[in-house]
């Protein structure tokens, strides 16, 4: 649970689940979701364009992508936050074992935390910006700490059908089900938020972002190295779905998941396909 932290009351609930099990697990596991976003860390780097610049890293989970844009900022400060007092903890061991000393992390929610007026240039986010209850608030809260002219760069997922992953992931867990649950409201915080293009440019530009631009990219993720060690993962990673599945249905759904982990075998590894966004927007 939070204790301290302030907390928009919209993301109570995101705070106690980063801040609790799932934000553990991901800490648990930081290697593994960095290899998995792997393959999008250097288009989402390039896009920041961070040398020399102040950045705001949003959602900064375990640091990757914080101590990728202190690297590139090496004359200024990366700010990494995060609801996860546990992924920020493994965040602020990395770094100083890399001598990051220009690399510093916050526990907060970007959504009201009180950044500093206008001492950024870039904010940047690696698939942490799709879970605010209030987007709106949270985007022009982000904005006032960037100076005029800086930038924001997001990597999001695009819509469901270009993400064979978690698709895949999802169907299986809901085969023990007598009926699959319904899919969450379009604008709900969740991992497709803001993979509609349209909702983007209504969302930043009421947030008073200029110059919104999506550009698309595609990659296969790794999930482990053979099916088993991917079930593993998978099961820690989305197991609460399985948690009110009586012993048949919960074998009925380990079984299909099995069987797609292993269709996707191959001599690298699980992989899925998957489809993002690089969002791109000024603040004027």
């Amino acid at each position: 649970m939070v204790s301290t932290l302030q907390v928009a009351p919209s993301n109570a609930e995101q705070a106690r689940t980063w801040d609790g099990r799932e934000g553990a697990y991901w800490a648990e596991h930081a290697d593994r979701f960095d290899r998995a976003l792997g393959p999008y860390r250097t288009r989402l780097l390039a896009a920041a364009d961070a040398s020399a610049d102040d950045v705001l890293d949003i959602g900064c989970g375990t640091g990757e992508t914080t101590r990728d844009v202190a690297r590139q900022a090496s004359g200024g400060l990366a700010l990494g936050v995060d609801l996860s007092a546990a992924m920020l903890r493994v965040a602020r061991r990395r770094a100083a074992g890399e001598g990051l000393h220009n690399a510093d992390f916050v526990q907060a929610d970007a959504q009201v935390h009180a950044f500093s007026p206008a001492s950024f240039d870039v904010a940047v986010s690696r698939t942490g910006t799709m879970f605010f209850a209030d987007p709106v608030t949270a985007f022009r809260n982000i904005g006032g700490a960037l100076r005029p002219g800086g930038r924001l760069v997001q990597l999001v997922w695009q819509p469901p059908t270009g993400n064979e992953w978690l698709l895949s992931f999802t169907r299986a867990l809901a085969a023990g089900r007598p009926s699959p649950p319904p899919p969450p409201p379009p604008d709900a915080p969740g991992p497709f938020s803001l993979a509609d293009p349209a909702r983007v440019r209504r969302v930043l530009g009421a947030a008073g972002f200029t110059d919104i631009q999506l550009e698309p990219h595609s990659e296969v993720m790794w999930f482990g190295e053979d099916a088993a060690d991917a079930e593993r993962f998978v099961l820690g990673l989305h197991g609460w779905m399985l948690d009110d599945l009586d012993a048949e249905g919960r074998r009925r759904a380990v079984d299909d998941l099995r069987t797609t982990l292993t269709a996707h075998e191959t001599e690298d590894g699980v992989r899925y396909a998957s489809a993002t966004w690089i969002i791109r927007a000024t603040r004027p």
